[in-house]
């Protein structure tokens, strides 16, 4: 723990106006003001990954994150106005800019190659999350968090970050500063300094739970997906069979689904998206599981190929899932026993030169899973 003590001086700049604002309030006109907070707050020594520093506006919240962590607390800087956003992280390695930006919940390439601008202010806050942590090592301390967004995309973008530390995708420790309580359970910090009391708990809030339903929908309701979708955005609608994922009735994610050719009984996932305000916690996998539930159930086996690095990690650690060929840049590379049953192979995972892994689901009739 350290003891952080921060004193702000103000000079007034002495008018006429002063003068009669100070005799008509019967106020002193001193030549400058001193306010003064301190409290408790962890260091780097202790066990923690994420921590918070919560309050209403003006009462000193960046004013102690400055005084405890001065060279953590990262400032927002400009985006260049026609460079592509992968293109605005300096010398990084695209893997690991592109690591980056999943990791914080946005997980459109499409969205990756257009100028900052041209996003939304939910695809803009976690860029600029994004290229923060790219600068950061041991800890990276967020002022105004999630203030510019709007409060679904403040929590489920708190979610995100809080999974990615967690499980060590961001490889440092993280502070938010934020007068928005309601992130907290979202963001389930280690400890929380409140600086409307000035009382620092230890605690970790269980993250809510998100609700997610499937339903079949008719193709046209791809239009409100295809520009987030990293392939073409023309569907296939001969023979297509389409899906909604509604998280309290409002739509999150879309699939499609088509017959494999020459393979009675099997289906494969076309198309599957998710909304950049819902991902990051999880949305994608339990609508694939939802998906994978709903077929075997129907006595069809359900396929799903896809070149998304992050979507291929998830499934290849979920055992829903089983894995059967990564194609690695135009060669096709056997992995496990689905590689070598001749009826599931010869079609489905023929090489192509967009890089990619194939899956088959392997889980239970009935899923329970459709909470992300």
């Amino acid at each position: 723990m350290q003891a952080v003590r921060a004193v702000v001086r103000t000079a007034i700049a002495d008018s006429p106006r002063v003068q009669l604002v100070g005799g008509m309030f019967d106020l002193g006109v001193p030549a400058a003001v001193e306010t003064t907070f301190q409290a408790e707050l962890p260091d780097l020594t202790d066990d923690w990954r994420i921590g918070a520093i919560v309050g209403p506006s003006g009462s000193g919240k960046s004013t102690l994150a400055r005084a405890a962590y001065a060279d953590k607390l990262r400032p927002e800087r400009p985006w260049p106005k026609r460079k592509a956003v992968v293109d605005c992280f300096g010398n990084a390695d695209v893997r690991r800019v592109t690591a980056l930006l999943t990791a914080v919940g946005f997980s459109s390439p499409p969205a990756w190659i257009r100028p900052f601008q041209t996003l939304s202010h939910g695809e803009q806050f976690r860029a600029n999350l994004a290229r923060a942590l790219l600068a950061s090592r041991e800890l990276l301390v967020y002022d105004e968090f999630t203030s510019v967004v709007d409060r679904n995309v403040a929590k489920i973008g708190s979610a995100a970050v809080a999974k990615s530390v967690r499980k060590g995708l961001i490889p440092c420790r993280f502070v938010a500063v934020t007068c928005h309580y309601d992130v907290l359970p979202w963001l389930q910090p280690d400890w929380v300094l409140d600086t409307a009391d000035y009382t620092l708990r230890r605690r970790r809030l269980r993250r809510p739970s998100l609700r997610l339903e499937i339903c079949r929908c008719l193709p046209d309701a791809w239009r409100l997906f295809r520009r987030h979708h990293y392939l073409s955005a023309k569907l296939c609608t001969r023979g297509v069979r389409c899906f909604l994922g509604l998280v309290d009735d409002q739509p999150v994610a879309f699939a499609a689904v088509l017959p494999c050719p020459g393979l009675t009984g099997n289906s494969r996932v076309s198309r599957l998206v998710v909304l950049p305000d819902w991902q990051g916690v999880g949305v994608g996998r339990a609508f694939a599981r939802l998906l994978g539930a709903a077929y075997t159930h129907a006595g069809r086996r359900l396929h799903l190929r896809t070149g998304h690095a992050m979507m291929i990690r998830c499934l290849a650690a979920d055992p829903q899932w089983q894995l059967g060929k990564v194609n690695k840049y135009g060669s096709s590379e056997p992995v496990g026993d689905l590689s070598r049953e001749k009826s599931r192979g010869k079609h489905f995972h023929r090489v192509s030169r967009r890089p990619g892994a194939s899956f088959v689901y392997v889980g239970p009739l009935n899923s329970n899973e459709g909470r992300p």
